[in-house]
């Protein structure tokens, strides 16, 4: 493990879906060594993305969902790095909204393993707030990224097209607050949390039905 590290980015840009706009700052997160990296969630920018990948070859893109703001630099990030693009196939209709064009290089499966600098990373599908939502859980390094899934406060919304409040809950419930306390959550927008600190709200959640 020596050598791995996890670094953020934030981009800007707009996440747009069933009519509306709204302008969204993304987490972008590189997880690698000195000498190979993946990108977890290609938001906005791709040129931003290769400078922070720097030399490192990159080993894969994985999109935690298909929302537009955080795959719309995925396939430039990928023609810019012969990086494969990966996506749980339920979101598969979802991610044509924004690239219709280019199907994900591999679908992404429920444990499926990946291993990223001699570290490997578990693939856990958290459907809810899309139905393809993925979390990935990086145990030897206490973290799991939760994308849009579970968010220091609470759940991702699930008001809009192709969301499930039911489903966002179960996924948290089964997936993730299953994990071990002191798991550092990553999320897709916004500041880091805990497993722990998340766990004692999930009825607050249910009460309140959002």
């Amino acid at each position: 493990m020596a050598g791995i590290r996890i670094e953020r980015g934030v981009t800007s840009g707009v996440f747009t879906l069933d009519g509306g706009t709204w302008d969204v700052d993304n987490n972008v997160w590189i997880v690698g060594d000195d000498h190979e990296a993946v990108v977890i969630d290609a938001a906005h920018d791709a040129a931003a993305i290769v400078n922070a990948v720097g030399g490192r070859r990159l080993a894969a893109i994985i999109c935690t969902h298909a929302h537009n703001d955080h795959i719309n630099a995925a396939p430039e990030l990928s023609e810019a790095t012969g990086a494969p693009i990966l996506l749980h196939l339920d979101d598969r209709l979802l991610r044509k909204h924004t690239h219709p064009d280019r199907d994900p290089d591999s679908f992404l499966s429920d444990n499926q393993r990946i291993e990223v600098a001699g570290t490997e990373m578990q693939v856990l599908h958290t459907p809810g707030h899309t139905p393809g939502a993925v979390s990935l859980h990086l145990p030897r390094l206490g973290t799991v990224f939760t994308g849009d899934t579970l968010f220091a406060g609470g759940p991702g919304a699930t008001g809009r097209s192709y969301a499930h409040f039911p489903t966002i809950i179960r996924s948290i419930r089964d997936r993730l607050l299953v994990l071990p306390s002191t798991t550092i959550v990553r999320t897709g927008h916004g500041e880091d949390t805990t497993i722990g600190a998340e766990a004692p709200h999930l009825e607050d959640w249910i009460a309140r039905g959002h």
